[in-house]
């Protein structure tokens, strides 16, 4: 089960969105509707620490293979 966050759609001028976490499936559909109140919601997309592959071009990203972040200046024992 993953956890998603989603938010009211304000039907009102000056409403405010309210967010609100569930679990689902990863396999369910999106809700349409806030499952206590059945007030519109969308899913909030957010941002998290992704994993960047080189593209094969040698150029390389921020992260080696192994998913270490190269973008700091500070030794580390590997």
């Amino acid at each position: 089960m993953a956890t998603y966050i989603y938010e009211t759609i304000p039907q009102k001028k000056g409403e405010k969105p309210e967010r609100f976490e569930i679990q689902q499936s990863m396999n369910d559909k999106p809700l349409k509707k806030h499952p206590k109140t059945g007030q519109p919601v969308q899913r909030v997309i957010t941002g998290g620490f992704g994993y960047m592959k080189p593209s094969g071009d040698g150029g390389g990203g921020m992260f080696d293979d192994h998913g270490h972040d190269h973008s700091h200046d500070h030794d580390h024992d590997h």
